[in-house]
C-alpha cells in the first residue's frame, strides 16, 4: 500500500492525496509536520534531507516533491489517457501547465499570502507587502483565465494533472479574507474542481489550526 507521510493540512500534501482520490489508489496518510512533529528524526531526514512534507512511500521507492510524486503516480498507475498522456507531445502541454502551476502560480499565492494573511498575526504584518503580492497574483489569474477560456479544465476538454497541481490553492484563495477581482471564469472553474469528491475530500479542508492568534 502506498503511504504519504504528511499533515492533511499542507497544500503540497493536499495536492498529492487529490492526485491519489482521483486515480482510485489504495493509501496510508500518516500525520507529519506542524504540530505532529516528526520531520527532524534521522529516519525522517533519510527520506527527506530537507525535513518537509509530502513524502512518499511505495514499496521500495521513497520520494519527496510533491509535483515529482504525481507525475510518478500518474505515469505508474494512471492508464496513460489524458490525465497524463502516454504520448510525449500529447504529454507536454500537461507538463507545462502542471510546472507553471508549481512554480508561478502557486509560488506566487502560498508564501506570499497565505501565509502573510493567514499565519501572520495582523500587528507584524506588511500590508503593502500583501498589497503588492496580491497585485502579483492577480496577474497569474489573468494568465490562468486566459488559458482556461471556455476550458472547461487547464487543458481543455479533459481533467488533467495540471488541474490538480494548479486547483488545489483556489480553495484557500477564495476562502481567505482578502480583496479580489471578480472573476467568472475562474470561479465557474473553481466550482468543477469542488465537485470532484477527491478534491472536496483532501482539498477542502479547515485551515484553522494554520491561524495564529490575531491574523
Amino acid at each position: 500500500m502506498i503511504r504519504i507521510l504528511g499533515r492533511a493540512t499542507s497544500s503540497n500534501v493536499q495536492a498529492v492525496m487529490w492526485g491519489v482520490g482521483e486515480l482510485g489508489l489504495a493509501h496510508e496518510r500518516l500525520d507529519y509536520g506542524h504540530v505532529f512533529g516528526g520531520t527532524d528524526t534521522p529516519e525522517f531526514r533519510a527520506m527527506n534531507p530537507n525535513g518537509l512534507v509530502p513524502v512518499l512511500v511505495d514499496g521500495d521507492l521513497t520520494m519527496f516533491e510533491s509535483c515529482a510524486i504525481l507525475r510518478y503516480l500518474a505515469a505508474r498507475y494512471g492508464d496513460g489517457g489524458a490525465f497524463w498522456p502516454a504520448d510525449p507531445v500529447a504529454r507536454a502541454p500537461v507538463d507545462m501547465w502542471a510546472e507553471w502551476g508549481k512554480t508561478s502560480f502557486n509560488a506566487a499565492f502560498t508564501g506570499p499570502i497565505f501565509w502573510l494573511r493567514v499565519r501572520t498575526a495582523a500587528k507584524d504584518r506588511d500590508e503593502a507587502a500583501l498589497a503588492r503580492n496580491l497585485a502579483t497574483f492577480e496577474a497569474r489569474l489573468d494568465i490562468l483565465e486566459g488559458q482556461i477560456g471556455a476550458g472547461p479544465w487547464v487543458c481543455g476538454a479533459a481533467f488533467t494533472l495540471a488541474d490538480i497541481v494548479i486547483g488545489h490553492v483556489l480553495y484557500r484563495w477564495f476562502d481567505i479574507d482578502v480583496p479580489r477581482r471578480p472573476r467568472p471564469v475562474i470561479e465557474a472553474y473553481h466550482e468543477r474542481l469542488r465537485a470532484r469528491p477527491a478534491f472536496a475530500e483532501h482539498v477542502m479542508i479547515s485551515y484553522d489550526i494554520l491561524k495564529v492568534e490575531g491574523a
